[in-house]
């Protein structure tokens, strides 16, 4: 490969993981998506074709395969086992591959579950329209319909989501602030105080994906979350060494949960309004964190814990 090639890849690679890994909600999916788009792109040009935007292209040839990928998604998770969450990324350092999602709203976990409820095609063209700001005309050739169906997928979509989505209408600042309060309460086991920071209507989501203990469906409400929370939290301590750290997830807070070894326990992904938590995202499933750097077994973990 040439090293304009390798330059031009290096350079629309970012705006290729940003569409499919908000189409799939995937990290290893949209890497194998990237990964076939680029080396279709690398052929054409090997092959002398002329390609007069390489970032459309792209984008173009992503969003296809992440329409396909996603119909076949769809089958295995829903026999995943328990309640199916997008794979967390860290989003408050240089790492790859969250550099590459340019961060925004658009990425929390919040949203993206949200999208899991459209058709693959209603979720591309919602994206690639009020994401990533493409033309209803580029969006219909991307898709393969005319500009009308296109403009009516969007309306569609819009309205299905505008219903659902989360709204950060609270500053970063205060966000942050929030969240730093919120893990100081559950550390030192202040019940009251924690209680103060969740909505009435707050939602605890659960993933671990039958690899490790999780909840079985979401659990809802002030007491019962905050008593849950504490109850992990006291398990988590009786773990040599284990400790939370915040984190931005997703662009929004969150933390990260760590054995002795500093290996990934597990990834809390908050939304937050109105200047309390309405959504916790737990992800522990190991699947899910590999992408993150070394993971705990948790299964040896709580096992050392029992004989302990």
């Amino acid at each position: 490969m040439s090293t304009d090639h390798e330059e031009l890849i290096a350079e629309v690679r970012p705006a290729a993981f940003a569409i499919a890994y908000r189409m799939l909600g995937s990290v290893a999916e949209a890497e194998d998506v990237v990964q076939e788009s680029l080396l279709r792109l690398h052929r054409s040009l090997e092959q002398g074709e002329q390609i007069a935007s390489p970032r459309a292209y792209v984008a173009t040839v992503a969003t296809r395969l992440a329409i396909d990928q996603l119909r076949s998604a769809r089958a295995r998770r829903e026999r995943y086992v328990g309640e199916w969450l997008p794979e967390p990324l860290v989003t408050d350092g240089d790492d790859d591959p969250a550099r590459h999602a340019e961060m925004a709203d658009s990425l929390s976990l919040a949203l993206l579950v949200v999208l899991e409820s459209l058709s693959p095609e209603q979720r591309a063209v919602l994206l690639l329209r009020d994401v990533f700001d493409y033309g209803y005309d580029e969006i219909g050739r991307i898709v393969g319909k005319n500009e009308p169906a296109v403009r009516q997928l969007a309306t569609r979509a819009r309205r299905h989501v505008d219903e659902r989505r989360p709204r950060f209408e609270t500053s970063r600042e205060q966000r942050d602030e929030l969240a730093r309060r919120f893990l100081a309460a559950a550390r030192e086991g202040d019940l009251g105080s924690l209680e103060t920071l969740l909505a009435e209507d707050v939602e605890l989501h659960g993933d671990g994906g039958g690899k490790v203990p999780a909840l079985a469906r979401p659990l809802r409400g002030r007491s019962r979350v905050a008593r849950t929370l504490l109850a992990w939290m006291r398990q988590g301590a009786r773990i040599a060494g284990a400790s939370v750290r915040t984190a931005e997830v997703n662009g929004q807070p969150g933390a990260l949960l760590l054995d002795g070894e500093q290996k990934l326990i597990g990834v809390w992904a908050f939304e937050i309004a109105g200047g309390q938590i309405r959504t916790i995202s737990s992800i522990v499933n190991p699947d899910k964190l590999q992408h993150l750097g070394p993971v705990a077994d948790v299964q040896a973990l709580l096992a050392r814990r029992e004989r302990g």
